[in-house]
């Protein structure tokens, strides 16, 4: 029965999308289909890849009508993806992929290749391709297959004038540090609050945020408690503030409580969140994988050396986390402005939707 109503599902969707897409008119503005055919507002609980496509969509509306270009983001692939991109290629329309990280044996342990399948098929399909780091190119390439499309890196931006640091200066003696995102596993979190409990003995003032979605387990409530027991055992429970999700919209303000990001993920590739924290003038203590060193530098903050590792994961350790935060504190002013100064000068969102501009009216001609 379940074979049966995706059968049906199936060609109902591909009904929707034979209709949908028209043959490709060459010139013109071009009609920009995201593979939703509604988008997320700011002030919306929406997370990952389909931030991109609503700063696309500043420029370039939403058009599920009539598209002549579709743009899909590898980390917010639509479920009928196989019958979307038949139907836009039979129209003769250009496919252009943002492609994000996949999934290996560390990261994947059960079902792996079969998660990267939907990935291999966009990144094939796509007539150009935007990495968003040299790991996701390397990545790609290793787990999807080589591809011989055009393509090219192109970081996650992030909006300058509305991630801005803080106005005020913060009272010496009183860091604040931020982790944040999507807490996929608990060493995430349990390695950022053993970190603090080890940075609060010699600085008692200090206190941690803790924000985002706790999603490691069965339900959040169960990760809520797993690690506020963390916190409690460590002593530290009373220094920490613990916040749940947030908007697109409410991320700045929450940046700019902070004096610095800890970001203790393993081979993230290109995460958003530390491109904001930059912007908003906060230096970042990261696990040295993945994309990350790419975007941080070598002056907006302390990577911990990390080997580059397919099948197991490599948590950084609390001790050296804690060290690291104490370097960052001792340059907090130089690492700060370092941190907006690439921000603003690498990251800014109008480069981005720049280069998408010219790319999209070369493919229209």
């Amino acid at each position: 029965m379940k074979h049966l109503l995706k059968t049906l599902w199936l060609m109902k969707m591909a009904m929707i999308e034979y209709r949908r897409w028209r043959p490709h008119p060459r010139g013109g503005t071009p009609r920009v289909f995201y593979g939703q055919d509604r988008l997320p507002a700011r002030t919306d609980s929406a997370s990952g890849g389909i931030i991109k496509c609503q700063d696309l969509a500043d420029l370039f509306p939403n058009s599920p009508t009539s598209p002549t270009l579709l743009y899909l983001v590898s980390s917010a692939l639509p479920p009928h993806l196989p019958v979307l991109l038949r139907a836009a290629k039979h129209a003769g329309c250009p496919i252009v992929l943002n492609q994000n990280g996949v999934a290996y044996p560390a990261w994947h342990p059960q079902g792996w290749a079969e998660a990267n399948r939907p990935l291999a098929a966009a990144y094939h399909a796509a007539d150009y391709v935007f990495w968003q780091s040299e790991f996701c190119r390397i990545s790609a390439d290793r787990f999807l297959g080589s591809r011989e499309g055009a393509g090219e890196i192109l970081f996650n931006p992030v909006d300058t004038q509305v991630f801005t640091p803080r106005a005020t200066t913060r009272p010496a003696g009183a860091p604040v540090i931020l982790v944040s995102g999507s807490h996929l596993y608990r060493f995430r979190l349990e390695s950022a609050i053993l970190a603090f409990a080890r940075f609060r003995k010699s600085h008692p003032a200090s206190r941690l945020i803790v924000a985002g979605r706790y999603c490691w387990g069965p339900d959040e409530a169960t990760c809520r408690r797993e690690i506020r027991d963390v916190a409690l055992q460590a002593g530290v429970d009373e220094g920490i503030d613990w916040r749940g999700t947030y908007t697109q919209a409410e991320a700045p303000a929450l940046l700019r409580e902070a004096d610095s990001l800890l970001h203790p993920t393993y081979n993230d590739a290109c995460p958003r969140l530390v491109v904001e924290a930059m912007a908003c003038g906060l230096p970042v203590v990261y696990s040295a994988s993945g994309g990350v060193p790419e975007l941080v530098g070598p002056e907006a903050g302390v990577g911990l050396p990390a080997p580059r590792d397919w099948d197991t994961l490599h948590p950084p350790q609390p001790d050296a986390l804690a060290v690291a935060l104490e370097t960052v504190l001792s340059n907090q002013t130089a690492m700060s402005a370092a941190a907006r100064h690439r921000a603003v000068t690498l990251l800014d969102v109008k480069t981005w939707q720049h280069r998408h501009s010219l790319l999209f009216q070369k493919l229209s001609l």
